[in-house]
């Protein structure tokens, strides 16, 4: 076959993907107009799968099953009024993908609302039991713009004459800092915590016209990154990690230290003009039901409290809220210093010193590796398995979707289509591909007695992170310390109790240590709702983070029981991509459009 031959075949290849596409959103699209559940059926296959996020159900909603889609998707179009389903040129083309071992065509497409735009993704295979026909095993739906509130980006960005040449008046500057004092009004949302959870809806809501204000309790944006322990880089890689509307610089590392990130959201706050309240406390807030609005005490670095009355209230802080202590005996007779991974510097200073780390997570394991490039005699104390996975190329694996190239917004919208189900097939089969890359050092550690595993129901470490937010390492290179006894490791089970100058085993003998880390994680989040907001709040919310009973996030990203509260956390990604949806629902909310749960 020559080249000709060769080009004219991939041409109708990809014609028929095209075709097959735009057939099957016209069907769809007729069959939705009917409102009949039987003719939406028929286009789907028995197992099949649809998340919807806002688009029809106002909520991000996992069905499973051809029948119940049909049904849910019937009964939700008569408020929805989807229509205008179409292959935009401007994006992803229909394309073959096999995704979840099914060849498949994947094709990105957008519609219409009564009340705004959407996108969405289906992957169509052929049904051997109806003659091939191409039906969809997957269908996902998200709202991505509210008529007349789109972002004001590109063709729409604002023109700045309001201040360009505004003679004898107001400049940008003197608009920015007017702004962020709040001396004549109130914020619309009070967001708590300026790192990425916190800019990234901050940056969404200010682009829907949402009066926004952050409060960082710390004295700089990006300390929350800064201050933690010296040699601390993300472990995944910055293509995943840009935050709304602004991406990294293209020369920048693909592991961004943690110096460069705070740099980064400090100069990020400042381009999308994000209203910040530094050196500030979120001290608690009570909620007024005749108002619909939140008291809030916020404490300035001065000394002074600042009382705002928000509309809503925006948890930005964090999967976790505060240290987590163990309570572990005789850790109070202990003579050295005992300090939490939080308030970890460096082992500078610690030179010939030996040092026990309690945890073998991933902030154990890379304190561990700092300790050990300062010369300190260091060793792992583990309690329970852990899963570990090397960060390349093992947890590169998870990035897979944004390693295939194309537009971020493309990438992102394919990770949102994900429904549960398919998610916790998905991690199953890259949880076995993991073993296979990593069974030279998954071998080496059991050798030397180290505990490990991988996730109660085989789907590894990015579900013990949604459901604990910890219980793994991202191995940067300490197993291999381990594996060669370079960095010592302890089962927690062999000590009877610590002692003065170190831990006392069950057999007798005593291991010597000058200083202690606890790597123990983190209280939930749930925790820092009850001190700020108290129990009855936290009875009433209900569990934060966690996987909840449809299998999506606790609470996160959408409408919780409380009104007017909402939480963002997670990686980069994970804000970047949910902060699109929580902003569209608090400004639909604002617009009257939707009311609480």
């Amino acid at each position: 076959m020559n080249d000709f031959d060769q080009s004219f075949l991939e041409f109708q290849a990809t014609r028929q993907t095209r075709s097959s596409a735009e057939h099957w959103l016209a069907t769809f699209e007729a069959a939705l107009a009917t409102k009949d559940a039987e003719q939406i059926a028929a286009l789907f296959h028995q197992d099949s799968h649809w998340r919807d996020v806002l688009a029809f159900t106002w909520h991000m909603t996992p069905v499973a099953g051809r029948a119940i889609i049909a049904a849910r998707l019937a009964a939700e179009q008569t408020r929805t009024g989807a229509h205008g389903f179409h292959l935009p040129p401007n994006r992803r083309q229909p394309r073959r993908a096999k995704r979840l071992g099914i060849e498949s065509i994947e094709a990105i497409f957008e519609f219409k609302t009564n009340i705004g735009r959407g996108a969405g993704i289906v992957r169509l295979s052929p049904d051997d039991d109806e003659g091939g026909a191409m039906k969809a095993w997957l269908l996902s739906t998200t709202l991505e713009a509210l008529d007349g509130h789109e972002d004001k980006i590109g063709a729409n960005r604002p023109t700045g004459s309001a201040y360009s040449r505004n003679f004898g008046g107001d400049n940008w500057a003197d608009v920015r800092r007017k702004a962020s004092a709040y001396e004549d009004r109130e914020p619309t949302v009070l967001v708590i915590g300026a790192a990425q959870a916190g800019l990234s809806i901050a940056a969404r809501l200010n682009q829907q016209g949402v009066d926004t204000l952050v409060v960082e309790k710390w004295p700089r944006i990006g300390d929350s990154w800064r201050k933690r322990y010296h040699s601390l880089a993300l472990h995944n890689s910055i293509h995943l990690n840009h935050l709304p509307y602004m991406e990294f610089p293209p020369t920048w590392p693909k592991y961004i230290p943690k110096d460069m990130l705070g740099l980064w959201f400090e100069f990020y706050a400042q381009v999308m003009e994000i209203n910040c309240w530094t050196d500030t406390e979120f001290v608690g807030a009570t909620w007024n039901d005749t108002e619909k609005s939140w008291t809030a005490r916020l404490k300035r670095g001065d000394g002074t409290e600042r009382v705002v009355r928000p509309r809503h209230l925006v948890f930005a802080n964090g999967v976790s809220s505060y240290p987590m202590l163990p309570d572990v005996p005789g850790l109070e007779d202990f003579k050295g210093e005992v300090i939490h991974s939080e308030g970890f510097d460096s082992g500078a200073g610690w030179e010939g010193k030996k040092a026990f780390i309690l945890g073998t997570g991933s902030s154990a394991n890379d304190i561990a590796l700092d300790l050990h490039s300062h010369g300190v005699n260091t060793t792992l104390i583990q309690r329970g398995s852990t899963t570990v996975v090397s960060i390349n190329p093992s947890a590169r694996l998870n990035e897979a979707v944004w390693d295939e190239g194309g537009a971020l917004e493309d990438c992102d919208l394919i990770v949102a289509s994900a429904p549960p189900p398919l998610v916790l097939k998905a991690y199953k089969a890259v949880v076995q591909r993991m073993l296979e890359l990593d069974k030279d050092m998954i071998a080496g550690l059991k050798r030397i007695g180290f505990k490990h595993d991988i996730g109660d129901d085989e789907t590894g470490h990015q579900m013990k992170y949604y459901r604990r937010g910890g219980g793994y390492n991202l191995d940067a290179g300490s197993s291999d310390l381990m594996i060669k006894g370079e960095l010592g490791l302890l089962q927690y089970d062999r000590i009877e109790r610590f002692t003065a100058g170190g831990a006392l085993l069950k057999d007798g003998s005593t291991v010597p240590a000058d200083m202690i880390v606890l790597a123990t994680g983190y209280y939930p989040q749930v925790e820092l709702v009850r001190r700020a907001l108290g129990e009855d709040m936290v009875e009433r919310v209900g569990q934060v983070w966690g996987i909840g009973p449809d299998g999506e996030l606790s609470n996160m990203y959408k409408r919780t029981p409380q009104q007017g509260l909402w939480f963002i956390a997670g990686g980069l990604a994970q804000c970047r991509i949910n902060s699109k949806y929580l902003a569209l629902q608090i400004k639909a909310m604002e617009l009257g459009e939707l009311g609480p749960l």
